[in-house]
């Protein structure tokens, strides 16, 4: 059984992913099931977060995102039977590689598919909606009424947060990073507030915000990565990322800043402004609902209430091509070099 392995660099040499025959214990322990895997979705490896946690092995596993079918069960699971429907996320430390024909996984990570619901829509879209539904009700505690800035609503976690957003009355401005992405948000049904551009070296952000709020500034701002200094700009995908200044000017008294940026520099004048906004801001980092068990019965809620928002029509993520298995490494290369790319395997 094949499945798809990173060999990490020893410097700062770029990741080499490779096909790896692997084999699977012949006893599943008390809650493991088996499930045989329908599609798995690719995202880029954090390899200092595995390295932070602990997790350090010559081969990392790639490939976490699963949809499936369920073969066998071990003696003490009491959630699923053969022939189940699942979807899940491998835990950090997982031995298996989503993009083998059958993966072991123990039941606390996996929930029900409903049964209209493709496996490759969901393995494509899972990891997304799960950082959406964190930055919005685990960090914001979104609320109807609120006014809520995505950062670059075109990618598949804007989109996400955008479409969640609305579902429970928000009022949600976006910033588009192309004149297709403008197109697109500016279609978007149920409909944005307001999408602005920022790919003409715009710096339009701060006073379409207040126009928008009525000089109030924004409830909560959700971003997909910052700038941290201005001379930042010899790559052209930074340059459309905000400042950090930008995005605390933009923040209302009492708001609050989601960032996704694991670096994060805040000056003095910042904090200052921040203290003056009596404003928050929180990290969001996804990983934490399978590095940890301790909000374990929340996380499945969380997953349960995303397949269920999709199977609805209520999140309806772009749809990503499914791409063979022989063309899962170059794949993952290109995710790895450039994080808000997706890509989905079907097996």
């Amino acid at each position: 059984m094949k499945g798809l392995f990173c060999r990490a660099g020893a410097t700062d040499a770029e990741p080499k992913f490779i096909i790896q025959e692997t084999i699977l214990p012949d006893v599943l322990t008390s809650h493991q099931v088996r499930v045989q895997v329908k599609a798995c979705g690719l995202s880029p490896l954090d390899l200092k977060l595995l390295s932070d946690v602990g997790i350090q092995r010559d081969l990392i596993p790639v490939g976490r995102e699963v949809a499936g079918v369920v073969l066998q069960v071990g003696p003490k699971v009491t959630f699923f039977q053969p022939e189940d429907e699942v979807v899940g996320i491998l835990p950090l430390d997982s031995t298996c590689s989503g993009l083998c024909d059958v993966v072991d996984i123990d039941e606390h990570y996996l929930v029900q598919k409903p049964e209209k619901l493709s496996s490759v829509c969901v393995a494509a879209a899972l990891r997304d909606g799960l950082s959406a539904y964190t930055a919005l009700h685990t960090h914001a505690r979104i609320a109807p009424g609120h006014t809520l800035l995505v950062m670059d609503g075109g990618s598949s976690f804007g989109l996400m947060c955008i479409q969640l957003a609305c579902y429970h009355g928000v009022k949600v401005l976006t910033t588009s990073h192309s004149p297709q992405q403008h197109t697109f948000l500016e279609q978007l049904r149920p409909s944005v507030a307001r999408v602005i551009p920022v790919y003409n070296n715009s710096s339009d952000l701060l006073p379409v915000v207040l126009e928008e709020t009525g000089g109030l500034g924004v409830d909560i701002v959700i971003d997909s990565g910052v700038r941290l200094q201005e001379e930042e700009e010899e790559d052209e995908e930074k340059k459309l990322l905000p400042h950090k200044h930008d995005i605390i000017s933009v923040l209302g008294v009492g708001g609050h800043w989601v960032t996704s940026h694991q670096d994060l520099q805040l000056d003095p004048p910042d904090c200052r402004l921040l203290h003056l906004k009596s404003a928050s801001v929180s990290f969001l980092n996804p990983e934490v609902w399978t590095a940890s068990s301790a909000q374990q019965g929340r996380y499945l809620h969380i997953l349960k209430d995303i397949v269920e928002k999709m199977s609805t029509g209520v999140l309806r993520p772009q749809p990503e091509e499914a791409v063979p298995l022989y063309e899962a490494t170059v794949a993952m290369e290109t995710i790895q070099r450039h994080p808000k790319k997706k890509a989905v395997v079907q097996l």
